[in-house]
């Protein structure tokens, strides 16, 4: 027994004195970690300790000793954090791919020699939850920049805008395919966010104008024609944001008041101005065209026409793409062979309003059909020289269709 105790004795004693030295350590490691917190609460965030959100600091007490031995490994690396990898270094490039890993942009960022340490980089993103903040897209970073620094950068990415110019009466699908030439969105996803019709499933909010949209419409009729500075791989919602905010910036109070003084809804107004903009070449005969189909559907035609527009480019629009004449607006030989076209978009054979607009307006077109002339003009037939002969009666068009076509 002598002998036992004589052997496992200073086992005995080495093994308290290594748990009292843990629990040493932990001690002065708790205290300082304390006293640490103090400081911050009592200095603020410049008082050389490493940031944390202020939910981080909020919810920080002895208790939450995890983040309190993270944040003492963090103060332990203060230089490593604060101090740039080279005071002197040039700006580089810097690109992140979409849904890269904050573990991938770490090690890239110190095989680059833009950090010392990967570990620690990533340590800070999740101590500051910045990780979930870090862009795709291009940035310029230097050796000269502190770990902070180079984080916060991270978050901003530079965007290359491009000029877009997008032209006048063209319906969503040749929109789609202007965007994707010019190198801004896939033009199926741009036309999957146009059918749509929903800003609350794009994360857009609510715009007045499109308050009378019908539920299930798409969005054809509001990708008001302009040039537009566009980021570089900008999302499908974005970019109608852009379009929504112009047409809701184009049309005043006036404008709006008018359309409610008229008993049509806006929705109702796009699609007349859509078909006027098909069918005008000449400024000064949007209004008279206007004019024209709205007695087309009221009584000044109704012995004439019966309520039917009649208009050639709304079945163009329902006949879709023709890949013999390569466009979207095919031309007939006859007008007889519109009839063949069953669409509810088909004014020959469906009175009224098509559906929905059949393009998407210029201003000036819309203008006119918020603002029609004030005419008893029931027809009109094209001369040939981008202008229009109008008529009050059947028989003066039939000679005005003989005299100009």
């Amino acid at each position: 027994m002598h002998d036992f105790l004589v052997k496992t004795f200073p086992r005995f004693l080495l093994f308290i004195a290594v748990l009292a030295s843990i629990a040493a350590i932990g001690v002065v490691a708790r205290a300082w970690t304390q006293s640490q917190v103090a400081a911050y609460r009592e200095e603020g965030p410049d008082s050389g300790l490493v940031r944390h959100t202020s939910a981080v600091w909020k919810n920080l007490n002895p208790d939450n000793f995890e983040t309190q031995a993270l944040q003492f490994y963090m103060n332990m690396n203060h230089d490593a954090i604060y101090k740039p990898v080279d005071p002197n270094g040039e700006p580089v490039a810097f690109h992140v791919e979409l849904g890269e890993t904050g573990r991938s942009i770490s090690e890239r960022l110190q095989d680059m020699g833009l950090i010392r340490d990967a570990s620690l980089f990533r340590l800070y993103l999740r101590l500051n939850n910045l990780e979930q903040k870090l862009e795709a897209g291009d940035f310029e970073l230097s050796p000269a920049m502190n770990v902070p620094q180079i984080a916060e950068a991270l978050q901003q990415a530079r965007r290359e805008d491009i000029l877009v110019r997008i032209p006048e009466g063209k319906r969503a699908e040749e929109i789609a395919q202007v965007l994707e030439d010019a190198g801004v969105v896939d033009a199926a996803d741009f036309l999957a966010a146009v059918r749509t019709g929903d800003t609350a499933l794009l994360g857009l909010p609510d715009y007045p104008l499109l308050q009378d949209k019908p539920p299930g419409a798409s969005f054809e009729g509001y990708l008001f024609p302009d040039t537009y500075r566009i980021p570089v791989n900008a999302r499908p919602a974005d970019i109608l944001a852009q379009m929504f905010d112009n047409l809701e910036s184009k049309i005043g109070q006036k404008d709006r008041d008018a359309v409610a003084a008229s008993g049509r809804t806006f929705y109702q107004v796009l699609i007349l101005a859509s078909i006027v903009e098909r069918e005008a070449a000449r400024e000064d005969e949007r209004a008279l065209i206007a004019s024209t189909y709205l007695n087309r559907l009221g009584p000044t035609c109704e012995n004439e026409v019966s309520g039917y527009l009649a208009a050639d480019p709304t079945v163009q629009y329902a006949m879709g793409y023709d890949p013999e004449q390569d466009t979207w607006w095919p031309t007939v030989p006859d007008v007889e062979d519109y009839l063949k076209v069953n669409s509810p978009y088909n004014t020959y054979l469906y009175p009224g309003l098509p559906p929905g607009p059949i393009a998407n307006p210029s201003l000036a077109s819309i203008k006119a059909a918020i603002y029609p002339a004030q005419t008893t003009y029931c027809y009109f037939v094209a001369t040939g020289d981008g202008g229009h002969v109008f008529s009050e009666t059947g028989a003066e068009h039939l000679l005005n269709v003989q005299t100009n076509q």
